[in-house]
């Protein structure tokens, strides 16, 4: 669906509720979530809405000639030379403050990084936000801006090498924190995993989180990686409790209670 401009995320509620047996995926970009759409924005991940949520920010408006967006910070320049006099926007440490339950970040230039963290996105039961630094090659890949390809790919520090196995038949690993192992399946592939150390980092630790985030902004760099996991909270169709069928399949007489039923929902009121 090519959405209305700017209101990509409350046309996906709407999809999602009537067709919640498929699994969605918005795009949007740092124009329309962190400026026009950010109410929806919020709203959407506030609910856990069970879908993907990808933001291609390149810290400008494209579709109006490059006007510098809200992601951006003081130190950004434009092509004519113009310093941005506001601060920052970050989406992730929003994300956290209003309860996403899968907040990551990852840069279009790292191919390995992105695929690993929208495989992992794709099984997550309810909002999977990634915000995806995507340098724009026509107005903000010049000298002087802080998100041109060349600029974030020296300030790109990942926070894990990501790996992520698809459930199947089940494999079993053993291996200390902090090592690598190799997984070999049955078609002959394999998956290099790194384990993190949990004493260092914890994804779900929404503090911890928030400190990391804030820390690389002071020092100037761009996070990558997965920042927090949740998977117990309840997603937005749990928490209406809505029929195991779409609702777009419902017909009259599905939904016209029996005189029983009207009956009890009217003795509620006497």
């Amino acid at each position: 669906i090519n959405s209305l401009h700017g209101r990509m995320a409350p046309i996906a509620t709407g999809a999602s509720l009537v067709q919640h047996q498929l699994k969605s995926i918005g795009i949007s970009g740092d124009g329309d979530s962190a400026s026009i759409g950010m109410g929806g924005f919020i709203h959407l991940l506030r609910r856990n809405l069970p879908m993907i949520y990808l933001v291609a920010n390149n810290g400008v408006y494209g579709l109006t000639k490059g006007q510098l967006s809200s992601t951006v910070g003081t130190d950004m320049k434009l092509k004519s030379g113009k310093t941005n006099p506001f601060s920052a926007l970050d989406l992730c440490a929003i994300a956290l403050e209003v309860g996403c339950t899968f907040v990551a970040r990852s840069f279009s230039g790292d191919s390995k990084q992105l695929v690993q963290l929208l495989s992992a996105a794709l099984h997550h039961k309810g909002t999977a936000f990634i915000d995806v630094i995507s340098p724009c090659i026509t107005f903000a890949n010049h000298d002087g801006s802080t998100m041109s390809y060349t600029a974030v790919k020296g300030k790109n520090h990942p926070l894990q090498e990501l790996e992520f196995i698809i459930e199947s038949q089940e494999k079993k690993v053993d291996y200390d924190e902090g090592t690598t192992q190799i997984v070999y399946f049955d078609d002959g592939s394999s998956l290099l995993l790194k384990k993190i150390d949990s004493k260092n980092y914890d994804v779900k630790d929404a503090n911890k989180a928030n400190a990391i985030l804030r820390d690389s902004r002071e020092k100037g760099e761009i996070l990558t990686g997965l920042f927090y996991l949740d998977e117990a909270k309840s997603n937005f169709i749990e928490s209406l409790k809505l029929t195991q069928r779409p609702l777009s399949s419902l017909n009259e007489e599905d939904l016209r209670p029996s005189v029983e039923q009207f009956q009890k929902i009217l003795s509620q009121f006497r």
